[in-house]
């Protein structure tokens, strides 16, 4: 940690929500419904994970990639699973902050499914803060060797600041599977968001390098959210600082 003192001169909040194919925990498939819950949660940095590109006939023929990429005064910004596997599921970042540059990184892991994360840069009042989606894979070697590739871009972006929204697919604490991009970390909270109707499980991650620990974190428990996903949306407070 730095000697030097920090000013918050802008907050905003961020949010993580796996939208699980925007099937809900009552196995219902409702897009609206999940489209609803980020409007509820309101903030205007949202990495959503399991987003699917195939035609839905309750969407008109559009995907909810499509869909979710309409949403009222969001930018999209659809990961590389998204682009060059249509119809497999992948992550998303919605944004109402310009974007100023975007890059994708495979974190796939030998024949496992396809895994990825969207690299976007932001311009948020002025500052520079890289923003990164991602959704680890199921196995303990898998979420590894993801978490160590991460580590790697991290790495690689200093010095610019970074936010990383993500289901890490691990609740345990200090697990040696991603303890490795835990270590350097601003120090954070991991509310309980699944599953979402009875949440026992720390899944989804808000983390942060380089900006300071996020002044408040939850798991945004309303009852819509509760049925609209098997996750609950995870939500930061983030104050962007300057040298004072």
């Amino acid at each position: 940690m730095s000697d030097k003192v920090f000013d918050v001169f802008h907050r905003f909040l961020a949010a993580s929500y796996n939208i699980h194919r925007t099937v809900g925990s009552d196995r219902r498939h409702d897009p609206q419904r999940v489209a609803q819950v980020i409007r509820q949660v309101g903030a205007p940095v949202i990495g959503l994970q399991e987003v699917n590109w195939r035609p839905e006939r309750e969407l008109g023929g559009e995907s909810q990639a499509e869909f979710l990429a309409h949403l009222p005064g969001y930018e999209s910004i659809a990961g590389s699973n998204l682009i060059e596997h249509r119809g497999h599921y992948g992550n998303m970042l919605l944004t109402r902050y310009p974007v100023l540059a975007v890059q994708r990184h495979s974190i796939l892991y030998k024949a496992r499914e396809p895994r990825g994360v969207v690299d976007v840069t932001l311009d948020i009042a002025g500052q520079h803060l890289r923003v990164m989606v991602t959704h680890f894979g199921l196995s303990l070697r898998e979420r590894r060797f993801q978490a160590n590739r991460l580590v790697e871009i991290i790495t690689q972006a200093a010095p610019e600041p970074v936010l990383l929204l993500g289901d890490l697919n691990d609740w345990i604490p200090g697990s040696p599977s991603i303890a490795p991009l835990l270590a350097g970390c601003d120090p954070t909270r991991s509310p309980a968001s699944f599953p979402s109707a009875w949440p026992l499980f720390a899944l989804d991650r808000i983390v942060t390098w380089r900006v300071g620990s996020p002044l408040r974190v939850y798991a945004h428990r309303s009852t819509l959210a509760r049925w609209a996903s098997d996750h609950l949306p995870v939500v930061a407070e983030i104050g962007i600082t300057q040298n004072q």
